[in-house]
């Protein structure tokens, strides 16, 4: 599942493969930016916002998000694509490589003076240089939803979603549906970008510090499962801002008790 992490390896996956190359191909197949074309410009840099992926060309951007299924593959140029060709929202290739966004839900091109139009909402990044635990803890405290619901809104912490929401929950020992109000924002923000910044060097992400299949979690996806920590099983539920929003929420009862 795409979160901060993710995204963070993909976009830096990109900017060593792009950066400084000129554009010998660009086709984006999406509408509203169909027609924009940035071949022979150059790769400025590749860069990640929260969960969003920024391509700067000399004076255009390439906005980009994975959403829940995105993709961003690296390819020598010519080579054969691992996924199929009409999944492809995007190409940009290089003389030495294609890079090939698959079943990308946001995907248009901008002056990149306007960039603030697509990201300028997002609250602070815990993986950007200019991370603001301070402001983040701010606006977490500043949201009267429940906590689970407050660090899903990529306005209060850029970066992390619902496997990160879930494990931040149960390692600071709070029930989902606290009010954030109620809750040591400045804790869960400082916690969590050390989680997601300890998940960076690998491919995988585990919450444990045990990265083998089934043992990455402590909550997440463990429903009636005994909880490590004390045995009793583990409950699930659902949450959200709204109905499309709700995701799913998975919490230890005695670990994690109602306020």
């Amino acid at each position: 599942m795409p979160e901060g992490d993710t995204v963070w390896r993909t976009a830096h996956h990109l900017h060593a493969a792009l950066a400084g190359a000129v554009v010998t191909r660009f086709d984006i197949r999406v509408p509203g930016s169909a027609t924009a074309d940035v071949t022979g410009q150059t790769v400025r840099e590749v860069v990640p916002r929260g969960k969003h992926i920024l391509h700067r060309f000399d004076e255009l951007t390439l906005h980009s998000h994975l959403k829940m299924e995105g993709e961003w593959h690296v390819y020598p140029t010519g080579a054969r694509w691992r996924a199929p060709g009409f999944k492809a929202r995007v190409i940009v290739g290089t003389a030495d490589h294609d890079t090939v966004g698959f079943d990308l839900a946001m995907v248009e091109v901008l002056p990149t003076r306007d960039e603030d139009r697509v990201i300028g909402h997002l609250g602070p990044d815990p993986l950007a240089d200019d991370w603001d635990p301070t402001e983040a803890a701010r606006r977490l405290a500043a949201d009267t939803r429940a906590a689970h619901v407050a660090l899903l809104d990529q306005r209060n912490v850029a970066g992390f979603g619902n496997e990160y929401a879930n494990e931040l929950l149960f390692v600071r020992g709070i029930h989902p549906e606290t009010p954030t109000a109620e809750v040591d924002t400045r804790a869960l923000v400082e916690l969590g970008a050390r989680m997601i910044r300890q998940n960076l060097p690998g491919p995988g992400r585990t919450f444990t510090g045990d990265s083998r299949p089934g043992r990455s979690t402590w909550v997440y996806g463990r429903e009636r499962r005994p909880c490590r920590r004390c045995g009793t099983g583990i409950r699930a539920m659902s949450l959200g801002a709204s109905e499309t929003s709700r995701r799913n929420v998975f919490w230890c009862p005695r670990c994690q008790p109602p306020t």
